[in-house]
């Protein structure tokens, strides 16, 4: 992406402040314009057992975040005639049990009606060789098989949904979802080496992900999740053992504020690696349902900093928590990462980000 132009003390202090609190124990924050890193830090750790530092190349699960990936993967395939936005998704996954009526755009919008459980446990231990992710979705589905509203009707958020997405690409491409995103998503954005995965990384450092002590959802961890993956407590925090999302689509990538940070320059520039200008112009229009604008677009959430409009996406669950945005009329974008769930990501970078776009 370049070097930095610049380090700006306002974002220093910020992370330095988040520190000295103990409100996260490692951060990472990357700014990019269409040209290059504007800013970028990391600083903390990235394990507080082994005092690892959080360096600028720490993994971290992204949660969320992901689905803009799976957004992406998905409108490529709309752009080679692999599939249509308005194509009913029993066409390329019969099997799912919401019938004729949801579209492929809905499940990019949110706006298909589908049931959104608590996705807390829907994880797995690292190196289960075991985990069958079909197996898994087939039992979730069985259990939320009916829409809680009618497809277009409304905006609700379904983890499901971006699950069953992952799907799609594989039935519209013929080719596993990792491996089509590596190869369509991860690699152009990353040159010689993939930006972002779905395994932990090879030969690379990832981040431990922590719970706050003294925390409601620390006290209700045993309820919420997987006892074997709850670790011992490190002053105050309690450590969770490496695990990964069991839906890759709706919450499985693993990466550094760095690449996601690609991405986000990649929406910013003239000419984009990833998407056709009519097609990420597409994936940044502001969708309707229900006869209303909705606040969100083919996979970008929509907000404002002040009068500064951006999109956004933010992912969270155990042990991590992040956001990234794209100022697309202020030519910015924005990542932060950490290794804490409880941390408030918005709030932060609301205060970074207002340092960049208005030197306060």
């Amino acid at each position: 992406m370049g070097q930095p132009r610049s380090t700006e003390p306002d974002v220093e202090a910020l992370i330095d402040a988040a520190l000295r609190g103990s409100r996260v124990p490692g951060i990472q924050y990357v700014a990019v314009d269409r040209h290059g890193v504007v800013c970028e830090s990391h600083a903390g750790d990235a394990n507080l057992s082994a005092r690892s530092p959080m360096l600028a190349d720490t993994a971290m699960m992204a949660f969320s975040m992901s689905k803009v990936i799976t957004a992406v993967a998905v409108l490529q395939l709309v752009e080679r005639g692999a599939l249509g936005l308005d194509d009913s998704i029993s066409r390329h996954i019969p099997w799912q049990p919401y019938g004729l009526d949801v579209t492929v755009r809905q499940l990019l919008c949110h706006t298909a009606g589908i049931p959104n459980p608590l996705p807390l446990r829907w994880v797995h231990a690292a190196g289960n060789v075991q985990f069958d992710e079909r197996a898994r979705l087939d039992a979730i589905l069985h259990r939320h098989s009916r829409v809680i509203a009618a497809p277009g009707a409304r905006y609700a958020y379904s983890n499901i949904g971006y699950w069953l997405l992952g799907y799609i690409v594989e039935a519209a491409s013929g080719t596993p979802f990792a491996q089509h995103v590596a190869t369509h998503v991860a690699t152009p954005l990353g040159g010689h080496t993939p930006a972002f995965g779905y395994q932990s990384p090879r030969g690379g450092s990832q981040a431990c992900g922590y719970l706050e002590r003294y925390s409601l959802l620390n006290l209700l961890k045993p309820w919420l999740i997987d006892r074997n993956l709850i670790g011992e407590p490190t002053g105050r925090w309690v450590a969770l053992r490496e695990f990964h999302a069991d839906g890759p689509a709706y919450g499985g990538v693993i990466g550094t504020a760095s690449s996601f940070a690609r991405l986000l320059q990649d929406q910013l520039r003239e000419h984009s690696a990833l998407l056709g200008e009519e097609t990420r112009a597409l994936m940044q229009s502001q969708q309707s349902a229900g006869g209303a604008r909705i606040p969100m677009t083919l996979g970008w959430h929509m907000g404002s900093l002040g009068r500064t409009p951006h999109f956004y996406k933010e992912g969270g669950g155990g042990g991590f928590h992040c956001m990234m945005r794209l100022y697309r009329d202020a030519g910015l974008g924005t990542v932060v990462m950490t290794n804490a769930t409880s941390f408030n990501v918005s709030r932060w970078l609301d205060h970074a980000d207002a340092a960049l776009l208005h030197g306060s």
